[in-house]
């Protein structure tokens, strides 16, 4: 599956799973990127699970050997306008989810996710592994 794209947190541990079909897009992809917010979530989860010591340092080694998008001014202007519209339409979905899907957008990336919520974000591309 030839493309950009973007992880969501759900995916990364699927890949860290070995889950089969995410392993397979991962190998097809043009490029995938990981997000600040994304790696955040994971570093959160790691921290509090059964294995910190182990499961931080494959994520310090994932983190080492991927591209990492953090967050600046231009995804702050679309973290506004996302959280604009969602707050209009009476839809809102957790805070790390725009920041995401902001990332996303102002990068032009597809982004894979398992979660739901990431359509209800006008203008992302979202695709599920």
């Amino acid at each position: 599956m030839a493309g950009r794209f973007l992880l969501d947190t759900n995916i990364v541990i699927a890949l860290f799973a070995t889950d089969a079909a995410v392993l397979e897009s991962v190998k097809n992809a043009d490029e995938v990127l990981i997000s600040s917010v994304v790696l955040g979530e994971l570093y959160y989860g790691t921290i509090k699970s059964g294995r910190p010591t182990e499961n931080m340092e494959r994520l310090d080694t994932f983190a080492a050997q991927n591209v990492l998008l953090a967050c600046d001014a231009e995804t702050s202007r679309h973290y506004g306008t996302i959280k604009s519209r969602l707050r209009t339409l009476g839809r809102m979905i957790p805070e790390n989810y725009i920041w995401i899907a902001a990332i996303a957008i102002q990068h032009v990336l597809t982004l894979v996710t398992r979660d739901a919520h990431f359509a209800e974000v006008h203008g992302l591309k979202t695709i599920t592994w």
